[in-house]
């Protein structure tokens, strides 16, 4: 049976300009959070250090943390892979989260903030700000569109391969943006297959699909505690309480050549101590080697290899280093950032293309009201309003926070009405012309 190559495109279209603004925000909230730990460093000078040769000692840390903070207690500590940014140990004060930065070289807390560049990125792209996993299902969802948009196009494209070069110029703007449409899509091909496929991934883990995600993310021992055996110790002062220097000493002989990079503090005494990090195993994250330590003996209670773990785990830990391309450092990282324009960029002239061609085929200045339109923009406002009770209630951003990103979002409704309001009707007009 012969394929019409006319449904291919039209799934094509309808899946670029249907979901139009989510599929945009989805995709360019990814492209910008591969460079936001470099972003914090840029807009954030606590954040900021001098790599030097050795590490100061987790505990002096600790001690400059209980002597800045004496009612507040540690929640989790994350060393961040770049050597140029301050460590980020999560405080818990009054029942209120906020991130500390801590100079992994000096052991000096440079300063605090109640949300950072990177969180906020990792917010937006992983759940939309959306709530109870309607927003995280939402933007798995695209990794399928993604898919389906790869594959559509490819295959109502004659003999692409033949146009990997081919650019078209002087036959006015809808022929061009049409020709650079396809050639910035053709060279997105291998990443944007890449960024799809560990959307579905994230989907399936998320979905637990075949048990899948009980598989790949064990929980974590817990303790039995009696009156012989508990740490006399309040919960409160529990994360003060670790000789994070011998817990660490400690999983680097169950791990030879382990770099501790992020931990988990127990919160309360039936919680163990948790330690993951990088080791000589190429691209996986941190948490393909995890080091779980009993707090009352200092003894290894189990341990996971990342040159030990199953298939299905390994994939698991690929998965976001070849998202968000930080498995090859900065030089990655600025490649997947430009290849994320790339892709951002076909979503906005797929939209451009079609609504330009709908409102010439029908003759309006612009292409007609549909529901589909309405629906973008009623998720629109809803992500808005939780990004604000979030940013609010949870975080307690500062009003100078909240004041530069609805800034940011006041541009790009005010650039999104100029280009297809705006703009758009007046190309149509003068194509009609």
């Amino acid at each position: 049976m012969k394929l019409d190559k006319k449904i291919f495109f039209k799934i094509h279209s309808w899946i670029g300009v249907k979901l139009s603004i989510l599929f945009f925000i989805v995709c360019f909230s990814g492209t910008l959070a591969t460079l936001s730990h470099e972003m914090d460093w840029l807009f954030n000078p606590a954040m900021r250090a001098s790599p030097q040769k050795e590490y100061a000692s987790r505990n002096l840390m600790v001690a400059n943390f209980r002597e800045a903070y004496p009612d507040a207690r540690i929640q989790y500590w994350m060393r961040s892979e770049e050597h140029y940014l301050c460590d980020i140990i999560y405080k818990v004060e009054d029942g209120q989260q906020s991130y500390v930065f801590a100079n992994p070289y000096t052991g000096k807390i440079q300063g605090e903030s109640a949300i950072t560049i990177q969180r906020y990125f990792r917010d937006l792209h992983y759940f939309l700000f959306i709530p109870f996993q309607v927003g995280n299902f939402l933007v798995l969802i695209f990794g399928f569109l993604l898919f389906i948009s790869l594959v559509t196009a490819l295959l109502f494209y004659k003999k692409w391969w033949r146009k990997l070069f081919e650019l078209k110029t002087g036959k006015g703007p809808l022929v061009f943006f049409r020709s650079l449409h396809r050639l910035v899509g053709l060279w997105s091909v291998p990443f944007t297959l890449l960024f799809s496929i560990t959307g579905i991934w994230y989907f399936i883990e998320r979905a637990n699909v075949g048990g899948i995600g009980s598989e790949i993310n064990p929980k974590s021992p817990q303790l039995e505690i009696t009156r012989s055996n508990q740490i006399i110790v309040s919960d409160q002062d529990l994360s003060y309480s670790i000789d994070y220097d011998k817990a660490i000493s400690l999983a680097k002989k169950e791990i030879p050549g382990l770099d501790v990079g992020n931990i988990y503090i127990p919160q309360k005494q039936t919680d163990i101590l948790g330690l993951v990090g990088k080791s000589d195993v190429p691209l996986v994250r941190q948490r393909a080697n995890r080091v779980y330590i009993d707090l009352r003996s200092y003894e290894v209670v189990s341990s996971q290899k990342a040159n030990e773990i199953g298939t299905a785990m390994w994939i698991n830990d690929i998965a976001d280093p070849l998202h968000f391309g930080y498995w090859g450092g900065l030089t990655t990282k600025i490649i997947w950032f430009i290849l994320g324009l790339g892709i951002s960029s076909l979503v906005l002239s797929g939209i451009w293309i079609t609504m330009k061609r709908m409102a010439i085929k029908r003759k309006h200045n612009k292409p007609p009201i549909r529901a589909w339109q309405y629906i973008n923009w009623v998720v629109y406002g809803i992500m808005l309003l939780f990004m604000y009770i979030n940013l609010i209630d949870r975080y307690r951003a500062s009003i100078e926070a909240l004041c530069i990103i609805s800034f940011g979002w006041v541009i790009f409704m005010a650039l999104t009405y100029y280009i297809f309001v705006i703009r758009l009707k007046g190309a149509v007009n003068k194509a009609q012309a």
